[in-house]
């Protein structure tokens, strides 16, 4: 083919597929979205979810399903919502562990946070809570601490993701107590085993533990992050608890896969915002203990980058292996 017609007729194929996508955007939706949560029905991710997406419904008249692939700390939906159609149909709920952590800290999965997905919207930002069981004799980390080591084979926590379970391996790092990780699909999960009793401790996110702390069936010993808690105004922060080091704070976000158009993109994130901004919306995030909102597109996208680099100092510290 001589270089004149081959320059035609990939300009034409370029015209094409632009024409098309766009021809797609005027259209979407035209069909139910897909809002993919890796976690298991009532822990944070979910309960985000679906107070944005009801409002979301709501405000558009878009119908969105949520559809619950819980596993693997949040990655075996990552993985899902990589591979599928990048036409706005899916949207992935994800979280710090899933993201930006197992990118960081985890060498065999198939997804990178920064070139698999486009970031929409920021959810929340969050803290997360050290809870143990409401009749435990320790009233205070260095109380569970001590507690821990002196009886080793009764030293346990719940953990549904690599976030949380960086936050309990830097606790044990930082103080040398022992515990084993007890895996879960779902943070709700990690809190019914403390209220159990058959876990001594879980740090999860505020959501599932913070209505089991304010009817007493559990107890709170510290937040992360910098602040305390509007909720939990008399449990420290685990710096003022004695470990400043344990200072993990997480987020929620919307998610799309790769390659999925400008407008379509530029359209969800817009329709995902005016939810976010509701009042009704912003009151429901905050009584689950988070901060809503937060940065959106390119501006979310660097926060994850920031993340991935520092979860990788902190694994390395820690010496924490994940598979």
């Amino acid at each position: 083919m001589p270089i004149r017609r081959f320059i035609l007729f990939a300009l034409g194929v370029f015209a094409f597929a632009a024409t098309a996508a766009t021809a797609h955007a005027d259209d979407y939706p035209s069909r139910p979205i897909r809002v993919i949560v890796g976690f298991a029905a009532g822990g944070g991710n979910d309960l985000f979810a679906r107070l944005v997406i009801q409002k979301f419904q709501e405000q558009t008249g878009h119908k969105a399903i949520i559809e619950n692939k819980p596993g693997a700390g949040g990655r075996l939906a990552s993985e899902y919502v990589a591979k599928q159609a990048p036409d706005g149909y899916t949207v992935m709920v994800g979280a710090t562990g899933q993201m930006s952590i197992a990118t960081a800290v985890i060498h065999n999965i198939t997804y990178n946070a920064m070139t698999s997905f486009i970031p929409l919207n920021m959810i929340a930002s969050f803290p997360l809570v050290l809870v143990v069981p409401g009749d435990h004799p320790a009233n205070n980390v260095k109380e569970l601490v001590a507690w821990a080591k002196a009886h080793p084979d009764k030293s346990n926590y719940g953990t549904s993701s690599p976030a949380f379970t960086i936050a309990a391996e830097l606790l044990k790092l930082k103080t040398g107590m022992p515990a084993v990780a007890i895996p879960f699909k779902g943070s709700n999960e990690s809190n019914t085993c403390v209220l159990s009793e058959q876990c001594l401790f879980t740090i999860s996110d505020g959501p599932p533990a913070i209505p089991l702390v304010l009817a007493h069936k559990t107890k709170a010993l510290a937040v992360t992050g910098s602040e305390r808690s509007p909720l939990l105004p008399n449990v420290p922060t685990m710096a003022e608890a004695g470990y400043p080091e344990v200072n993990i704070e997480l987020w929620s976000g919307f998610f799309v896969p790769a390659g999925t158009p400008k407008p379509i993109v530029d359209q969800l994130t817009r329709e995902l915002g005016k939810a976010l901004a509701d009042a009704h919306v912003q009151e429901g995030l905050k009584k689950m203990a988070v901060t809503p909102g937060g940065p959106t597109g390119a501006a979310f996208g660097k926060v994850i980058a920031k993340d991935i680099e520092t979860y990788k100092g902190v694994a390395a510290a820690a010496h924490l292996k994940f598979d």
